[in-house]
């Protein structure tokens, strides 16, 4: 009894000890919602934020209808998933100019559970044997039950993976992995949508090699093409893509591009009703679309031992996708994303929208690129995108019954635009490291031949062998200063033009297990320095840093300043003496290091490079400079900086 109250005592003591500034701390880094609402400049940001709503909304609908016909679940499901997720992110998720809400990748992700589970009976939709629920067919409950409950245990499962606080390896998926694992997946998507493109009717087929097997049906059953739905799908293909070439060519001259989208899809649904074309040419519509929102009512949890499998895909592809969209923005715009808290937003996003029958979400490349354009400045795009979302659930959405279902897929396919283009990185790839170029390729081919999971799995593990296998063990964990010897006779005379120059060596392999560390660590000197107003007494005084406890380190003689003028600033050199090998990911984060210094008016030089090193980061990135910043030693470097500076004072008293 004594033990008890002693454990219920130091119980309460713990929460007593808590501070209200712990609980303000917490929910502020839970809730990032809270930390830009109250700042929000209402005069600047609310003009384009509505302007972005408005044309994000448009691409929501569309993608919506596309995307759950996709997850072989009724249109309208769709629109629920293109409004319930994307008011969760918009609490919880910290990427501002990320749009959330149905994703080609989880859509098809997820039809693998609802054919399996559900198999198709009838491809009408227009089947109306009410079931009591919005008007449809238990048939399709029963569809839309299967892909929440695959929603529902995505999002259980990122929800834990953010508990485990596994956001921190997300350093092992490799932009050449994910890159492919898309690119794969918008091949498989495109696949899926030939039925429709070539008003087909042929059995769903999944599997290993299902990719080939879908086209072997095709060629086997050419006859079978519908020459009115080719004729319209290759139209709209067409239509769509000269618009939005023109759209992306003009978009500096204007904010408002033309949503071709929404005019596509109200001209081809006029000409269907019409000219009757669902009972004379025999073309597939989308059918009836019920009016308002659903009761909340939970997925079935009886399916959810059977989801499993699908549910790791949605979990883990959409995560993935999504989190490459979050950190390119926050590194376009310059702000940070917390890589497991973006975890618990999307596992969020997956978990209480499958309460109202929502398929799964994840963020897309097209309504994220859509938002950069049209000049976004934070969620509250999203949010006024969810309003007239909601206006066409509860006006709009009947009148879309006679849109036709190859218009639908034309929009798919045309919206995969960007990920089919990634193929042009395989130049990239080859140029400045051929094994990620091979990693990529073969990542490619078991994600066309298997499914993007499978492909995503094997791409981590084929990147971890081959650099351990890259790795030299014997001085992965060692730790080396920068030779002094070089720069020793730089002393005295010559000390105070050499003022403000720090040294860093990298003294280990640069691949994507340790670049984001070093390009932290160094960017924490670099704000370090800025605060700082020591002056560097004499060069060959310095002091360690360590850079990676793991992998690299940094010596840096010299303290940066702030305040200095044009003849002296802050000069960062990185010694690349030993540094033996580099994969595309170390590349990357050298040229991010060499643009973020750039931009706070550092002059970055690397010595020792080797030329394969010096020939990957010309390719890479925009390089041009007027000075040089490729060095043999450190001493060049350091020459050259003396003269450099010598030179500005020169013509600095010359014009006085």
């Amino acid at each position: 009894m004594t033990g008890a109250k002693r454990k219920r005592s130091a119980v309460w003591r713990k929460i007593q000890a808590v501070r209200f500034e712990d609980i303000k701390a917490w929910c502020l880094r839970r809730l990032p919602i809270l930390q830009w609402v109250p700042v929000y400049n209402w005069k600047e940001n609310l003009i384009p934020d509505t302007v972005s709503g408005m044309m994000l909304a448009i691409q929501q609908v569309t993608q919506g209808l596309a995307f759950a016909v996709l997850s072989s679940v009724h249109p309208v499901f769709g629109l629920y998933g293109s409004f319930f997720p994307v008011i969760i992110y918009a609490i919880f998720g910290m990427g501002r100019h990320v749009a959330t809400g149905t994703f080609a990748l989880t859509s098809l992700i997820s039809a693998n559970a609802v054919e399996r589970l559900v198999p198709s009976v009838s491809t009408n939709l227009t089947t109306n044997n009410n079931s009591g629920v919005l008007g449809l067919s238990e048939f399709e409950m029963q569809r839309i039950g299967v892909a929440a409950a695959v929603s529902f245990l995505g999002g259980i499962i990122q929800v834990a993976m953010f508990m485990l606080q596994l956001g921190s390896a997300t350093f092992l998926l490799t932009e050449p992995v994910i890159s492919a694992m898309t690119t794969g997946a918008a091949s498989h998507v495109v696949t899926s949508q030939m039925k429709y493109l070539l008003g087909m009717k042929m059995p769903y087929i999944s599997g290993p090699l299902g990719f080939f097997h879908i086209y072997a049906y095709i060629f086997e059953n050419i006859r079978s093409v519908q020459l009115e739905a080719l004729l319209l799908s290759l139209l709209s293909i067409v239509v769509l893509v000269l618009v939005k070439e023109l759209n992306e060519k003009f978009q500096r001259n204007i904010k408002v591009v033309l949503p071709i989208e929404l005019l596509l899809i109200i001209a081809t649904s006029v000409a269907c009703y019409y000219a009757d074309m669902e009972y004379v040419y025999g073309l597939e519509v989308v059918g009836h679309i019920p009016e308002g929102l659903p009761s909340p009512k939970p997925p079935p949890m009886n399916v959810l031992p059977e989801v499993v499998t699908e549910a790791f895909g949605v979990a883990l592809v959409g995560y993935v996708a999504s989190l490459a969209l979050a950190q390119g923005s926050a590194k376009k715009f310059n702000y940070t994303v917390d890589d497991n808290q973006e975890f618990l937003a999307h596992g969020l996003s997956n978990v209480i929208p499958s309460f109202f029958f929502c398929i799964p979400s994840a963020a897309a490349m097209g309504r994220t690129a859509l938002l950069y354009s049209t000049g976004a400045k934070t969620q509250v795009a999203c949010l006024i995108s969810c309003v007239l979302i909601l206006v066409v659930i509860y006006a709009i959405g009947p009148m879309l019954y006679w849109l036709p279902m190859c218009v639908l897929a034309s929009i798919i396919v045309v919206g995969l635009k960007g990920m089919l283009m990634q193929f042009r990185d395989l130049k990239k790839y080859w140029n400045v490291d051929k094994i990620d170029w091979s990693i990529w390729v073969s990542t490619y081919v078991f994600t066309i031949c298997f499914a993007a999971n499978v492909g995503l799995l094997y791409g981590v593990i084929c990147t971890i062998v081959i650099v351990i296998f890259r790795f030299p063990r014997a001085k992965t964990l060692s730790l080396k200063n920068v030779k002094e010897e070089e720069y020793k006779y730089k002393t005295e005379d010559n000390c105070e033009s050499l003022k403000q120059v720090k040294i860093v060596s990298v003294n280990n392999p640069l691949v994507f297990l340790n670049a984001r560390k070093l390009h932290t660590d160094l960017i924490k000197i670099i704000q370090q320095d800025s605060t700082s107003s020591h002056t560097c007494e004499d060069v060959n005084k310095c002091e360690q840093n360590t850079l990676l406890h793991s992998f690299s380190n940094g010596t840096c003689p010299g303290e940066l300043l702030t305040q200095s003028s044009h003849s002296e600033r802050p000069v960062l050199i990185l010694d690349c003496s030993e540094l033996n090998f580099f994969d595309y990911t170390g590349v990357s984060v050298l040229l991010q290091i060499y643009m973020d210094c750039k931009n706070r008016h550092i002059d970055v030089l690397l010595a020792h490079c080797k030329d394969s090193l010096i020939k990957a980061m010309q390719y890479g990135g925009n390089l041009e400079s007027e000075n040089p910043i490729f060095f043999e030693s450190i001493s060049s470097a350091t020459d050259a900086i003396q003269i450099h500076r010598s030179y500005s004072k020169f013509s600095e008293q010359s014009e006085v």
